[in-house]
């Protein structure tokens, strides 16, 4: 998959010269109705026999509509991660529009020439609520006006899970609230990061429970505070374990929120090393202890727990 980055104005456009059938959308988290408006957008270029272009933000356009500052997002996918799932889905280029006010303020008629017809868009396929610019007037209704017959357009219907509309804001508050469940059902897949393995106070292993403190992306949206079953990869392979998010309220020495994994059958020394990490149950919130033997107790529950959600989920997964 090729992977294009622009900025807006784009001088190069006027060089593109293959036709293409382009998806649209920010598409974070690449969710089942992420998914949904992909496939169609795929059967539409094998019908056509065209590349499959998909079109995407850098990050969240809300920083210039919303004027919300960039420190306040937070992400289901980082841009790597977001670029490897769209190849896993048969994308053949990806195009990065950085988010500026030059780009953000063109009106949905410049925005329809330069890009959707600039691109040599022959089909553009999106979600029924996708918008590019101000909803009441850029929306998926309207773009007929603007497209003035020189593409076809194919508007994939709104996907639902229990009379709720799948989408990333829905996704983004059952994590926040531990529905880990319900997120990775809207998801396709279990909710997902990577983080590098650093140092720690090296305290879980002297209770017996040895943890990689995994640092994540800072605009990573982190699962509410808590312990969790959770499914790791390291150098390929998978490993199963229980997390930890939160702030060590036992020993009352930790101000900053980590995230530690406890990997089950392993010890290893992995500082450095990347860690894939699959959140799967939630199993309870952060609790304070007396001491180290009221914690370790605790522990043993935790691990009995996670082993069993473990075994139910591979059990269901190769039958």
């Amino acid at each position: 998959m090729q992977i294009i980055t622009l900025h807006h104005p784009v001088r190069t456009l006027d060089k593109l010269t293959t036709p293409i059938v382009l998806a649209l959308g920010f598409f974070d988290g690449v969710h089942r109705g992420h998914q949904a408006v992909i496939q169609r957008a795929r059967r539409e270029a094998t019908k056509r026999q065209l590349p499959l272009a998909v079109m995407t933000f850098n990050r969240s356009p809300r920083i210039i509509y919303q004027q919300a500052h960039p420190d306040s997002l937070d992400y289901l996918t980082t841009n790597e991660e977001k670029a490897q799932m769209m190849a896993d889905l048969g994308v053949d280029i990806l195009y990065f529009i950085e988010v500026t006010s030059a780009f953000a303020t063109l009106s949905p008629q410049a925005f329809v020439d330069q890009y959707l017809v600039g691109f040599h868009a022959q089909a553009i396929v999106a979600g029924f609520d996708y918008t590019y610019g101000k909803p009441d007037v850029a929306n998926m209704e309207t773009l007929p006006n603007y497209s003035q017959g020189r593409f076809d357009i194919i508007r994939v219907p709104k996907l639902t899970a229990n009379n709720e509309k799948i989408g990333s804001h829905f996704i983004r508050q059952q994590i926040k609230n531990g529905q880990l469940e319900e997120a990775n059902a809207a998801l396709g897949y279990p909710y997902f990061f990577s983080g590098v393995v650093i140092n720690g106070k090296h305290r879980g292993r002297e209770l017996g429970y040895p943890t990689a403190n995994v640092l994540p992306n800072p605009h990573t949206l982190l699962p509410k505070v808590g312990v969790y079953t959770v499914e790791c990869v390291l150098n390929h392979q998978i490993y199963w374990g229980m997390a930890s998010i939160g702030y060590n309220i036992t020993f009352a020495d930790q101000k900053e929120k980590t995230v530690e994994i406890n990997l089950f059958n392993f010890n290893e020394e992995i500082y450095g090393e990347t860690l894939k990490v699959c959140w799967h149950q939630y199993l309870r919130t952060e609790m304070k202890f007396a001491g180290a033997e009221g914690l370790i107790k605790q522990m043993a529950q935790d691990k009995k727990n996670a082993l069993a959600f473990q075994a139910n989920y591979e059990q269901d997964k190769y039958q």
